[in-house]
Order: C-alpha cells, then structure tokens, then sequence
C-alpha cells in the first residue's frame, strides 16, 4: 500500500473530469483523500469518479460527483457544504482548478467572452476560497488552498489577453490572501501550469507534446501528473510555511523559451536552411 499522509481529509477538486483535474483527484485519492470531482456536465464527473474510485480498489477513501458551475457562488456553496458532510472526513483542502481558455483577437474580443472568463477563472476562484475559509475558520485547525494559474498570467502569449489577465489575477488572489488567512493557519498558493498535454490540448494541436519539447528548456511536455505531483506537495504538510506563493511548473519555459507564435515568424523571417530549433 502506498503512503497516504491525507487520510481522514476531504479534498474538492473542480473541473476535474479530464485533464489536469482529474490528474489531481486522482492522485490526492491515492494519498488517501476523500476528494468531491467537479465538472459542469453530470455525465463526465461520474465517468471520471468511477475511473479514479476503480484506480484505487484498495483506498478506503472514494471519489464523490458533484455537478454545476463553479463560477457560481450559489454552487459553490452547495459543493463546499457536500464536501463538508462526508462522514470521518474534515474538508480541509481545496483545489480551484476550473478554468475557461478564450482565444481571440483583442480587438474583435466581445463582452460576452470576457465575462465567461471572468466568471470561472475568477470570480470561482474568489468564491470558492471564501466559502472554502468560512468553514475550515469554523472548523478550526486550519486548511490547505491551492489556486491552479497559468504560465500565461506570467508571460504575454497571443490572443490570450483576456484569460492571461485572469490567471495574473489568480496569483494576485493568493498574495492578497494570506492576510485574512494566515492567522487561522490557512496556506493558499497558486500552482502555474505551463504546455501540458492533456485531452484538450491535444485535440487543439495533433503534435502538442513534439512543439513544447522543442521549445520548453528541459526538452519535454508537460504532463498532468507533473502538475497534480506538484499541488499534492503544496497541499501538504511539508508545505505549511509556504504560501502567498505563485509556482511555475512549465520546464523553465517563462524564463526563457519562445511562444509558438515567435518561432513561426522566426522560421519566415530567416533565410532557407536555416533552422531555430
């Protein structure tokens, strides 16, 4: 059997159907967690229970559905208050994951576009850790809270403005945060995933994983598991005397590596033969 630092503790992991949501879930379950699996659509949060819960026959922890949005505070509380109820389990960690990608030229950019960002990338993130603290505050001993970012809120990338602007909000978020928090013993941090290739991502760029291994330092993609081995860390006990702390995990690509974009137009711009890679 594995170690599990995390028995007797009920983690919420939103957006985690697919992706690196579900990467987390299912790693914090297999630490020994109770972990409530948030999606918007019904269909997917059960899908993915199941493939967790099966995952780790042995855990006596499980994986727990609950649907809806997690922009909403309406639902959030509704979650939070789930979470809270299941039995010989303290909802002490939280993981605001859920996030909205919106591409589009800054100029022809719509309203209507900018506040579907907004709404789930940060206004869930707002609600959920507040709903999230009201409870380990009344609880006592404390808690665990990691905001899932972007390495685009660190470094301009095109047609990103909106959601960029978002993710430098979540990190903004976790600095501000400290204050109230930290005197109940409430660690909050963001966790800012670079290129990582999951179901979507793949869908969007057949040779995803071969772009980022050129252009990322270290030579490779980024995987789910990366990410959620990351905020397993942060949520831990190890981890108590960090926090206020935005994490990049994108193989040193913010402190060095070109977009896309910039190799595209250096290979056009440069003569025959010569190669950027």
């Amino acid at each position: 059997m594995n170690y599990q630092p995390y028995i007797g503790k009920t983690a919420i992991v939103t957006g985690a159907a697919n992706g690196i949501g579900f990467a987390i879930a299912k790693h914090l379950l297999h630490e020994g967690a109770n972990v409530v699996v948030n999606d918007i659509d019904q269909e997917a949060a059960d899908i993915a229970v199941d493939k967790i819960n099966k995952s780790c026959e042995y855990c006596d922890a499980r994986a727990y559905a609950i649907a809806g949005d997690a922009g909403d505070p309406v639902f959030i509380r509704k979650m939070v208050d789930f979470a809270a109820k299941i039995e010989n389990s303290k909802l002490d960690m939280i993981v605001a994951n859920a996030g909205l990608t919106e591409f589009g030229d800054f100029f022809e950019f719509s309203p209507e576009s900018f506040q579907k960002v907004v709404d789930l990338n940060l206004r869930g993130a707002f609600f959920l850790s507040q709903t999230a603290a009201k409870l380990m505050k009344e609880q006592g001993g404390g808690g665990n809270i990691v905001l899932i970012g972007s390495n685009v809120g660190a470094r301009a990338y095109k047609n990103l403005a909106a959601y960029g602007m978002s993710k430098a909000g979540i990190s903004m978020l976790a600095k501000q945060l400290v204050l109230p928090l930290g005197p109940l013993g409430i660690s909050i941090n963001c966790v800012s995933p670079g290129a990582t290739l999951t179901e979507r991502t793949m869908e969007e760029e057949p040779d995803y994983a071969g772009i980022w291994s050129k252009l990322n330092p270290n030579g490779r993609v980024g995987m789910p598991e990366d990410i959620a081995h990351t905020v397993a860390f942060m949520l831990s006990p190890q981890a108590r005397h960090i926090t206020g702390q935005t994490l990049l995990v994108d193989g040193g690509w913010t402190a060095y590596g070109p977009s896309p974009f910039t190799a595209e137009r250096l290979r056009n711009d440069l003569p025959n033969g010569v190669s950027v890679q």
